[in-house]
């Protein structure tokens, strides 16, 4: 009788380990590089490599708008294009608690496995590791994504360049907020989780224009800012940041502020003023990207600064506590 659940002996290198890496991984992920069983994928290349890896704890492993798997691909291929560089393969690593579900854990390979067809990335090698129950909490994933890079985003941001979003923010985190307290509070509010592959085809016209280009993640755009403000010396200052009406319940019921809230499928750009009309308007033909906007613009200060409805200025600080843990 198949078993239900992953057990000890599905990490110990044996019979068990390999037939949960062929039914479970291999028969889902499938290609000619990862069905080989190479203990190390070998890849064609030339020219320039982008290189990125991230880990995923998410807590809960299922929201909605996504899971922990559509997230893992989603946020690798991203970091690959916000510099500039087309995703083409991926690594894949899992630790799995004694205990989980078969089911839960296909679920999730599934997600992978549509995620990255989407993206147009392959999954050319991984690992498998189970911990008894109790030291872990489900499932954690590691990616590494690797992608072809002529010329990076290069990262010249000056005074005068405009500050643009790709849509609407704090999908992500409001989502994982009401995803943790259940039944509690009923809503349609979704992860914004996506690949912007879409997004970033769309640019091209205007690649010469982006100075720089991230994923406002754990932090939000708020955070995202500040790195840019730190790392150019410039200063930044917002106008009317888009925010859906679900989100601002969601902060407003938990006290949160949505411009500190996690986005995962969403970009914020800086560009050349001139050309960030066009910008915005290629980025609102694509579906993830109908609510762009021109939101602010850089300064020669240093400070990140929020234009209110009042006519008074608002510095916003950075981060110095997590306010929601595991949210990627």
């Amino acid at each position: 009788m198949p078993q239900s659940s992953i057990t000890i002996a599905h990490g110990n290198g044996g019979r068990r380990m390999r037939e949960l890496i062929r039914d479970s991984f291999v028969s889902r992920l499938g290609n000619d590089k990862l069905n080989i069983g190479y203990d190390s994928a070998v890849l064609p290349w030339s020219g320039n490599v982008a290189f990125t890896t991230d880990t995923f704890t998410v807590k809960p492993i299922f929201f909605n708008g996504g899971d922990i798997g559509k997230l893992a691909v989603a946020g690798t291929v991203n970091d690959l294009l916000v510099t500039g560089a087309t995703p083409k393969y991926l690594s894949l690593a899992a630790v799995i608690e004694e205990g989980f579900l078969f089911d839960d854990l296909n679920r999730i390979i599934d997600s992978i496995a549509a995620t990255s067809r989407e993206a147009g990335v392959s999954v050319v090698t991984g690992d498998t590791k189970v911990v008894p129950k109790g030291e872990a909490d489900g499932i954690f994933l590691t990616t590494t994504g690797i992608g072809t890079i002529d010329t990076p985003i290069a990262e010249r941001v000056r005074p005068g360049d405009a500050v643009i979003i790709t849509g609407d923010i704090g999908r992500h985190g409001a989502a994982i907020l009401l995803a943790r307290e259940g039944h509690r509070f009923a809503s349609s509010l979704a992860s914004d989780v996506a690949v912007l592959s879409p997004l970033f085809a769309a640019l091209e016209p205007y690649r010469a224009s982006l100075r720089i280009a991230h994923d406002p993640t754990r932090g939000g755009l708020a955070q995202t800012l500040h790195e840019i403000i730190d790392a150019s010396g410039v200063g930044i200052e917002l106008d009317e940041v888009p925010v859906s009406d679900a989100v601002k319940s969601v902060c407003e019921i938990f006290g949160f502020d949505a411009l500190f809230l996690a986005c995962e499928g969403r970009a914020v750009m800086i560009a050349d003023a001139a050309a960030a009309d066009n910008i915005v308007t290629a980025l609102r033909h694509c579906p993830d990207g109908a609510n762009a906007a021109v939101i602010g613009h850089v300064t020669a200060g240093d400070r990140l600064l929020l234009n209110t409805g009042y006519g008074v200025q608002r510095q916003i600080e950075q981060l110095v506590d997590t306010p929601l843990p595991r949210i990627c």
